[in-house]
């Protein structure tokens, strides 16, 4: 094996073990942990004023971006989201209130980052009785600029019983 052969595949063994090594995930106090963190808390914050204004600034704007919600199935770009949620929320919502569990989990590869965690719903529709409900949240954001931007977005409930 000549020189430039042997340094050809010591580059090509690097790469492919940087691209199989095992997700980064973040658990204490402090670098990107504290960040995530940080920004589900103000997430949720946002969400529970019952207006998609407030949590904006979390998502990317691109007109390709799918976002799953509990009501309807999907939604096709943030104008979409937006728009629909705050219809929901106008006719049916009174008030309502967000809580992420303490089980939030950030996993990074490069410039994209998943986090999952459950979160407690507590809300009061303008007819009929206060709901209690246990969700799940899976948010897929990645970094543009200096900013980390939701690009996709899972949130559902289990089925009942």
């Amino acid at each position: 094996m000549t020189g430039s052969t042997k340094a050809a595949l010591a580059v090509f063994v690097l790469l492919l073990a940087t691209s199989a090594a095992p997700a980064r995930t973040k658990k204490g106090g402090t670098g990107l942990d504290a960040e995530f963190r940080k920004m589900i808390t103000e997430y949720y914050e946002a969400w529970s004023t019952l207006d998609p204004d407030k949590a904006e600034k979390f998502y990317a704007k691109d007109a390709d971006l799918v976002f799953f919600d509990v009501a309807p199935l999907k939604y096709k770009a943030w104008a979409e989201y937006r728009a629909g949620v705050k219809k929901a929320f106008t006719d049916v919502m009174s008030s309502g209130k967000l809580t992420p569990n303490d089980d939030l989990k950030i996993t990074q590869r490069g410039n994209v980052v998943w986090t999952t965690l459950t979160f407690h719903l507590s809300a009061k529709p303008k007819t009929g009785d206060a709901m209690e409900v246990e969700c799940r949240h899976t948010a897929i954001w990645e970094k543009r600029g200096n900013k980390w931007l939701i690009v996709h977005e899972h949130v559902s409930a289990p089925l009942p019983g």
